[in-house]
């Protein structure tokens, strides 16, 4: 069971990570609008003027620069405006990042909650507590976002390289020049830049998402307010993902700042580490700024909770039916059956 658990939860994951890439996209620019790009002063002191006026002349300069703060704009109005300045096929930029990511993150993860699962399950009753799901969400999540980090760091980098001007675009081919050039410019460790925000998120993404997605689903049967079926796990899909995008968004934002700032031999760094960015953050943006991107993020995660559940599904039937060589009766019997787990 637990290799199993590792092949369907990796699967099922890739599919899911794919078909919702372009929401990722959007997610990680909105993430992003706003962010300071206010220029260095030192460097801007270290210039003279080129003429100079009487000494009777009494000039002052600011002592910040302070910018227009750019027009915030929708997830509707950012996927048309991609699509018009980059093309329809930018939605789906940093796609081979999203691939490897699942496979590395998602597929560990499923598959480790799934051995947790059935080794902590009661076998008298066939369910596990509420809190030994939380710690398997836990401890999943975050082996499966160490296990992913290189990936994670240059999916958001390849997402966002559109935003910016031509001359300063990364231009990554692919996840594989993506993390040969960061290994190259930056040092390996650039590849686990983030990790410790990775892993708090997916650690509060998995238990929440993971947890309430079983304590709900539980909740509805036993409660009698739907039958076991597909109805009742998109009901409980769309509750996790809710909970994981409220619990988690904060985190991501900052996440998605540290892995994509650009970090120059000699240059300051614009974070100094997670909670320099978050500080700055609120401070220039305010605290709502942590949950920009929250409702295309929410529809992600709803929709890839119902995508692995149902692709999980999926796998269950074709193997049942394929080892049963069974009927349209057995076929019926599987669908009212495989959701017993």
């Amino acid at each position: 069971m637990g290799l199993k658990g590792f092949a369907e939860g990796g699967v099922a994951s890739i599919i899911a990570g794919a078909s919702t890439h372009p929401l990722d996209l959007i997610k990680v620019r909105m993430q992003l609008q706003g962010e300071s790009q206010i220029p260095n002063l030192s460097s801007v002191q270290s210039y003279r003027p080129a003429f100079t006026l009487s000494s009777t002349a009494n000039i002052s300069l600011p002592a910040t620069l302070e910018l227009p703060p750019p027009p915030r704009v929708g997830p509707l109005s950012i996927g048309v405006r991609i699509i018009q300045s980059e093309g329809a096929a930018a939605l789906f930029s940093g796609v081979s990042a999203t691939i490897l990511r699942q496979t590395l993150y998602s597929t560990t993860r499923m598959g480790l909650y799934d051995v947790l699962k059935h080794k902590w399950t009661d076998p008298d009753t066939n369910t596990m507590p509420l809190v030994r799901k939380i710690v398997a969400g836990l401890i999943s999540g975050a082996v499966g976002a160490a296990v992913g980090n290189p990936a994670d760091v240059a999916m958001v980098r390849m997402q966002a390289d559109g935003r910016l001007p031509i001359d300063q675009r990364r231009n990554y081919k692919s996840v594989v020049d993506a993390l040969s050039q960061m290994s190259k410019q930056e040092g390996v460790a650039s590849l686990w830049r983030g990790s410790g925000l990775t892993v708090n998120r997916a650690m509060i993404v998995t238990a929440s998402q993971l947890a309430s997605y079983d304590q709900a689903k539980e909740m509805i049967l036993e409660k009698g307010l739907m039958s076991d079926g597909i109805g009742t796990h998109v009901a409980a899909s769309f509750l996790a993902g809710f909970v994981a995008s409220v619990a988690s968004n904060p985190i991501d934002v900052i996440k998605t700042r540290v892995m994509n700032m650009k970090v120059e031999p000699g240059v300051e760094p614009p974070y100094k580490g997670a909670l320099d960015c978050a500080l700055k953050t609120v401070k220039a943006e305010g605290p709502m700024a942590l949950y920009k991107g929250f409702i295309v993020g929410n529809l992600a995660e709803i929709e890839n909770r119902i995508e692995k559940d149902l692709g999980c599904t999926l796998s269950n039937l074709v193997e049942y039916n394929t080892y049963e060589n069974g009927t349209l009766t057995l076929f019926h019997y599987e669908i009212h059956t495989i959701y017993r787990h």
